[in-house]
C-alpha cells in the first residue's frame, strides 16, 4: 500500500481508537499477570512469568505501531482480535474502514 493520507478528524479518530485498544490490551495483561502470579510456587514458575512477561512486551510493541503508513494494518490486527470494533473508527474514510474490515477478517496477523 502506498503512503496514507489521513484527514486531522481521522487523525483524531484514529488515535483514540488506538489509544482505547492500548488499554484493553494491558488491562487485559495486567488481569492474566495477576492470576498467573497467584499461582506461582516454585522458582520455575517465576522465571516462566518472567519469559511471558518479556514475550509479551516485545508483541505489544510491535503490535502498536502508529505510523500512518501502517495503520491500517495495526486497526486490522486489533479488530481482528478483539482489541477494537469496527464501529470505534467510524469516521475514517470509506476506503479506509472497507480495507480494515477486509483485512480483519484475515485469520493470521501473528
Amino acid at each position: 500500500m502506498n503512503e496514507v493520507e489521513w484527514s486531522d478528524t481521522e487523525k483524531e479518530i484514529a488515535k483514540e481508537a488506538f489509544n482505547k485498544a492500548y488499554v484493553r490490551e494491558v488491562n487485559n495483561l495486567i488481569k492474566e499477570v495477576r492470576e498467573l502470579a497467584n499461582s506461582i510456587s516454585e522458582l520455575n514458575h517465576l522465571w516462566q512469568l518472567h519469559d511471558f512477561l518479556s514475550a509479551r512486551r516485545h508483541e505489544i510493541d510491535g503490535k502498536y505501531d502508529y505510523r500512518d503508513s501502517v495503520l491500517i494494518f495495526v486497526f486490522a490486527r486489533l479488530v481482528n482480535e478483539g482489541l477494537l470494533d469496527i464501529k470505534e473508527l467510524e469516521g475514517l474514510n470509506k476506503d479506509k474502514l472497507i480495507k480494515i474490515a477486509a483485512l480483519a477478517r484475515m485469520q493470521n496477523f501473528t
